[in-house]
């Protein structure tokens, strides 16, 4: 059977077609008790505004209709520094993809997506990603039986199934843990840092200081994930666009420092779970939603909480020093976490195979209990 031919997959164009684009989810996960509507107007500027990560990438968003009714959306991303530390390596992204259940939708986007990367002379695809590595990447493949958290994905069981019968495979999967903040140091963990950690400070975010915060944080993130697979370093545009937002949200001893000599050497920040907060706002802010998201922060705080950014610099990965950096940032950021009366907080997303890291979160409690997986096919 060949195609469906009442499918037409059309370039996003004007005010309606983004409005479309940007509202389809809400159709799409109408019966879904778990799914959480991101921001409209953080999820227009994001896609269709001045995002940093436009200076130095292209993007095509498309919606496919049946007789008139938009059935899915997608997007197709190339990341200009991606070659640059990847050997060159031509790889395309696709991403913010949402259909019905219905292959012949998710055949006509991927294969739209598939072509417009060929022209442009990717010789691969990877997906999804929404829109770059250090935003949400990854497709839910286990754990569709909680809500996401801030600044993680969510997705129907049967998206995984249809990305695959268009010979997409897995490339890797990325886990997120859930912690209660209150745990037991682990007897090994203390030893260690009773050992190795006198060298060690560890600080809160110095507010007054921003710019230097975001470049020390950047600095430290593109030095402890530049070996890590799908790299691309935060830009310094992307990195203080990123950080603004988020320390509107928090307090400054939910990002920790860690230093050796004065030198910063690790970081972390946590970040109040606000899809607690914005779950019945249904992505609109206006007329009330931005008066309600802030007295309910404000107020009603958060019970959860989400760790989305976490460094060591690589010189200590392999050291004795680098779980004891790594433990004693978490460590800070959890009592800050506690302080505010946070029950539960979500690590992540953590690669499968970051063995490290894993063993860290597993010895203080952390369960996995979510995977999103990455796929890819060649163009």
């Amino acid at each position: 059977m060949g195609p469906d031919t009442d499918i037409i997959v059309t370039p996003v164009q004007g005010r309606s077609g983004r409005r479309d684009f940007l509202r389809l989810p809400g159709r799409i996960y109408c019966n879904d008790p778990h799914w959480i509507a991101p921001l409209e107007l953080e999820q227009r500027i994001r896609v269709f505004g001045k995002n940093p990560f436009f200076e130095h990438a292209q993007c095509q968003a498309w919606t496919a209709t049946r007789q008139g009714k938009i059935v899915g959306r997608i997007t197709a991303q190339i990341d200009e520094h991606y070659p640059q530390h990847h050997d060159g390596h031509k790889l395309g992204y696709f991403g913010l993809l949402e259909a019905e259940d219905d292959g012949d939708v998710f055949a006509a986007l991927l294969t739209t997506v598939e072509d417009w990367l060929r022209q442009r002379g990717m010789t691969e695809t990877q997906g999804p990603f929404n829109l770059s590595i250090n935003e949400e990447v990854g497709l839910l493949v286990e754990g569709f039986q909680s809500p996401p958290f801030v600044m993680m994905g969510h997705a129907p069981p049967y998206y995984a199934q249809r990305v695959e019968e268009q010979g997409y495979k897995k490339t890797k999967d990325l886990l997120t843990y859930t912690i209660h903040p209150d745990f037991v140091t682990p007897r090994v963990m203390q030893k260690l840092v009773d050992t190795t950690g006198s060298v060690v400070t560890v600080r809160c975010l110095r507010r007054k200081q921003l710019a230097e915060e975001f470049e020390i944080m950047r600095d430290i993130f593109n030095d402890a994930w530049s070996n890590n697979w799908g790299f691309v370093p935060f830009t310094e545009a992307e990195f203080s666009d990123m950080a603004k937002t988020l320390t509107f949200l928090l307090d400054d001893d939910y990002v920790q420092i860690a230093e050796i000599d004065g030198r910063p050497a690790a970081f972390i920040v946590a970040l109040p779970n606000i899809n607690e907060a914005a779950k019945d706002l249904q992505g609109r802010l206006a007329p009330f939603g931005w008066l309600k998201l802030l007295w309910r922060l404000k107020v009603r705080y958060p019970l959860s909480a989400r760790v989305p950014l976490m460094g060591v610099r690589k010189e200590y990965q392999h050291a004795r020093l680098g779980p004891t950096l790594a433990f004693m940032v978490i460590d800070a950021v959890r009592t800050a976490l506690v302080k505010r009366g946070i029950e539960n907080v979500e690590m992540g997303w953590i690669l499968e195979n970051n063995d490290g890291m894993r063993n860290i979160i597993e010895s203080i409690g952390g369960k996995q209990y979510k995977k999103y997986r990455v796929y890819q096919k060649p163009l």
